[in-house]
């Protein structure tokens, strides 16, 4: 296992990096390789997390970035972690796509990722970050409720016969809504 860069800056991500962002997402949540990590959906879901098409159509959104950090030990254009930061009309920004790479999970880049997509939010002039979590996945909602997130109490459906984003491997996910508001500075 190697050890990511030592002072990583997350970058907004071009046309040139979606396959290395798709094939960071999978391997952080779907698959057997997903399972070398803490953040595995494997149990969950099947199938894909993301796609060129996916990924792409969120960089051509207004208002939408994708972040990544590059794996500069690798010098192939490999990412170590990516986020996805999408500004809201309601004075919040949606974050979501937050992966790192399997083996380079509990090192930190999580918050790494979660502190450039809260800059890119104050940027913007949001008051709140939003985002939304398999409710099944207590573990990963307890480590962004010791970032500060809360839980709001409402709940959406998972997308059921909709294989773009997955391929449900039981019958009762659905989706928590979490909100961590921006304090002026």
């Amino acid at each position: 296992m190697t050890s990511p860069v030592t002072s990583p800056v997350p970058r907004p991500a071009t046309d040139d990096d979606v396959p290395a962002v798709v094939a960071l997402v999978q391997s952080a949540y779907r698959g057997d390789a997903s399972r070398a990590g803490w953040t595995t959906e494997a149990d969950l879901l099947g199938g894909q997390r993301a796609d060129d098409a996916m990924v792409r159509a969120l960089l051509d959104v207004p208002g939408s970035t994708v972040l990544v950090l590059d794996d500069a030990s690798a010098g192939d254009g490999s990412l170590l972690a990516c986020c996805h930061v999408q500004e809201r009309a309601d004075g919040s920004c949606y974050v979501g796509m937050l992966a790192v790479r399997p083996d380079a999970q509990a090192r930190g880049l999580g918050r790494v990722m979660l502190g450039a997509a809260e800059a890119r939010a104050r940027a913007a002039g949001a008051q709140r970050l939003e985002m939304t979590v398999i409710a099944q996945r207590a573990e990963l909602i307890a480590w962004y409720e010791r970032l500060g997130f809360a839980d709001t109490g409402e709940r959406s459906p998972f997308p059921y016969g909709d294989e773009r984003f997955g391929v449900p491997l039981r019958p009762d996910l659905e989706f928590r809504h979490l909100v961590r508001s921006l304090p002026t500075r």
